[in-house]
């Protein structure tokens, strides 16, 4: 901001009629301005440099507290928020953010400095002509207001839409197998289109809004250059101005003139970040509901004794369709339980309700006679092991999935890791089957083995915590013949002297349970041996083998 009144002098000393005093004060002038301008030039590089640093900073602990927040939310928040709308504000939403406090704010700082020093040296040199020039300004920042209202709330529409474009194509490619087995390429690429296609609609809108405020910000700043030249012009000719005044005049006219389209620019992307900053501040103000840690921790070890007392549950994203009816069901410590019924009828709930992944709506559950909404979730949770029908394993070796299990990989040795693959019926085709053994990757969700063998590493990661409890989800449901029996196998293996809560539909699976509750429609309707439910005539256990509950082999075999 030097530079319009130093050339403003070096003009009035070329007016100078002394030749040798000209060229005195133009050298000085001229080694001033150098020096200005390798300050100004540090000062840029610091300016730039710093403000870049600092915005990958905040983009870093953004995301990370935001992922942070994400990850300590209950299941019931990712029932009713998608993959991709989350990772869309990890990864847009932050940098959006960073960059409006960081260049954005740097760039905003700058042109306000160059306004207030600009203003300043107008009035300084002529009031009058100071006042000529910038009476236009005040309808401008009226303009600025509305526009940046607009902007904030287009801007999060954009946002929004953008998310929902990215949850479409991360759960397309993420289950791509499945696209291409039914040759729905053509058809996910239309709807992603679609998606697309209304973001682009929405950014039509904003760029209209930001096309008609710039437009009118640079022909405002053009005014006012226009209207000093002129009446500027006229003070020259009156000779109550020197050409110099009136030429350093029109430079600071001209450098508040960008200046303010700098501050609009400014104010554009200001509201842009707020808008998208919304979203990020949902999540990390969001308290969940169930929290990761917090609560008693018992002295000891448990015994495993589990008690659903009245239990009563609705999933909080179908408000309307209760699953669990004030259930009772005793569970000694020890023990095999398993749990059958029809599909829908609640036996994935119960353990989900154990895991205390949801609270109940009504009703308590026990362990060890105490409440487990008092206990510390991360305590209960290490103490249980699960084995879903169709196990997720991470995209990385299989060693990192089976020590997935452990509180503490780092201290888990070789021979423990041999144990436990051992103990699960996986250490013969880690060995045999894969030239990488425990380091060969499994890619997406496992994908790169065969059902049978995801299985079995799941049990081995299930076991390299030694839990008291165990959760068996229809954990043989989905294999054949020869995999079924190395999985059982390794399961029975397990079992032995832990409390163990079966969801099967193969009477292998709980023939030798101690005890079978039967679920029909989330009423807990018999409960017994083997035996006894097979000897109760009409009984809703038989019914289920009679309407193809259990497998066809199964069924033939109870005929017999």
């Amino acid at each position: 901001m030097a530079v319009p009144f130093c050339l403003g002098k070096v003009i009035d000393v070329i007016y100078t009629s002394d030749s040798q005093k000209m060229r005195e004060n133009l050298n000085k002038l001229s080694v001033i301005l150098l020096g200005v301008f390798v300050v100004g030039g540090l000062c840029n590089f610091g300016r730039v440099y710093l403000m870049s640093v600092s915005g990958q900073r905040i983009t870093q602990v953004l995301r990370k507290t935001v992922f942070g927040s994400i990850v300590k939310q209950e299941v019931a928040f990712f029932d009713k928020n998608k993959t991709g709308e989350l990772i869309n504000r990890l990864s847009s939403d932050t940098s959006l953010v960073s960059q409006s406090v960081t260049m954005n704010i740097s760039d905003g700082l700058r042109s306000t400095i160059m306004v207030a020093a600009g203003v300043s040296m107008m009035f300084y040199m002529s009031p009058q002509l100071a006042l000529v020039g910038l009476a236009i300004v005040p309808p401008i920042a009226g303009m600025a207001v509305i526009y940046g209202r607009f902007v904030r709330k287009i801007t999060k529409s954009v946002q929004d839409s953008l998310a929902s474009a990215t949850q479409v194509a991360e759960e397309r490619i993420a289950n791509i197998r499945t696209v291409k087995a039914f040759s729905q390429e053509s058809r996910e690429y239309q709807m992603y289109s679609d998606k697309i296609h209304h973001v682009l609609q929405l950014a039509y809108r904003e760029s209209l809004a930001r096309g008609i405020f710039f437009g009118l910000t640079g022909f405002s700043g053009n005014i006012i250059i226009l209207s000093v030249l002129y009446y500027g012009g006229v003070m020259v000719s009156d000779s109550n101005l020197t050409v110099g005044n009136l030429s350093a005049f029109l430079l600071y006219a001209g450098y508040i003139g960008v200046s303010i389209g700098g501050l609009s620019s400014f104010y554009s992307e200001m509201n842009r970040g707020l808008g998208a900053s919304t979203r990020l501040w949902e999540l990390v103000d969001r308290t969940p509901a169930i929290p990761v840690s917090g609560g008693l921790v018992p002295t000891k070890e448990p015994e495993g004794r589990i008690t659903f007392q009245n239990v009563s549950f609705t999933y909080p994203s179908r408000p309307d369709s209760r699953i669990i009816h004030d259930l009772t069901l005793d569970i000694p410590k020890g023990s095999i339980t398993a749990i059958v019924g029809a599909s829908g009828s609640g036996k994935s709930t119960l353990a989900a309700l154990l895991l205390r992944l949801y609270d109940p709506d009504g009703g308590t559950i026990h362990l060890d006679g105490l409440p487990i909404q008092q206990l510390d979730p991360y305590w209960l949770r290490s103490h249980i092991g699960t084995v879903s029908q169709e196990p997720v394993l991470f995209s990385c070796s299989i060693r990192e999935n089976i020590l997935y299990g452990a509180l503490d990989p780092s201290k888990v040795t070789e021979k423990q890791l041999i144990d436990v693959a051992k103990e699960a019926n996986a250490y013969d085709f880690i060995c045999k089957s894969f030239p990488e053994g425990f380091d060969t990757l499994v890619g997406e969700r496992g994908v790169m083995l065969s059902g049978g063998q995801k299985q079995r590493v799941a049990i081995a990661r299930a076991l390299m915590k030694n839990p008291r409890i165990l959760l068996l989800d229809e954990a043989t449901s989905a294999l054949d013949a020869e995999s079924e029996y190395l999985v059982q196998e390794a399961l029975e293996r397990i079992m032995k002297g832990r409390t163990v809560l079966t969801i099967a539909h193969r009477l292998s699976t709980i023939r030798n349970a101690d005890q079978i509750a039967v679920l029909e429609q989330g009423h807990l309707v018999e409960k017994g041996t083997y035996s006894e439910l097979l000897s109760i005539e009409n009984g809703v256990f038989r019914k289920l083998i009679q309407h193809q509950t259990f497998a066809a082999s199964d069924r033939a075999q109870l005929r017999g």
